[in-house]
């Protein structure tokens, strides 16, 4: 249903010399700024262990299909990195990628002026700041994940609308 959307171009194969139809996956829509920033259209959702776009869309819009509008409202383009870890791939992950999961990552420590819960990374080394927070690589990678399991979710009584719109700007569009 989603590509289906997208207008199709004319592509030079290489290989027969012919031009054949395609669609034109390079074209883009985004989120109208004031749209993005009206928090009345959209709800806060934590993801759960093992639940994907799909399931979500099923659960919230009756329909599994619309999942690339959860993508597009979280500005997701890379489900497998933008999206969240079951547990048990995030364990599989941090094992492949340190050698020692409870070894430093880095050091933080607290903003002191203004937003005093902002947290600033004083890289691997704490000589200078004796009262830095040590944060491990499970630390670290476990509070990239917390960040990727809050997302925004439309509210589904305007779907129906945002379906519609986004028919229309994804074919007014100039490649």
């Amino acid at each position: 249903m989603y590509f289906d959307n997208f207008p199709t171009i004319p592509y030079d194969s290489e290989i027969t010399g012919q031009f054949k139809d395609v669609k034109n996956l390079l074209r883009r829509v985004g989120i109208r700024a004031k749209v993005r920033a009206n928090t009345l259209l959209f709800d806060t959702y934590d993801v759960r262990n093992g639940e994907t776009p799909e399931s979500i869309a099923f659960k919230l819009y009756d329909d599994a299909e619309l999942h690339w509008v959860i993508m597009l409202v979280n500005n997701i383009t890379d489900r497998y990195h933008d999206w969240p870890m079951t547990e048990a791939q995030f364990l599989q992950f941090i094992k492949d990628k340190y050698t020692d999961v409870n070894g430093v990552h880095h050091y933080e420590i607290t903003q002191t002026s203004g937003d005093t819960s902002i947290k600033i990374d004083v890289c691997t080394d704490n000589t200078n700041y004796s009262d830095a927070s040590l944060i491990t690589n499970y630390e670290y990678e476990q509070e990239q994940q917390d960040a990727k399991r809050k997302i925004r979710l439309l509210d589904p009584s305007y779907i129906a609308d945002f379906v519609e719109e986004f028919k229309l700007l994804i074919n007014e569009s100039v490649i």
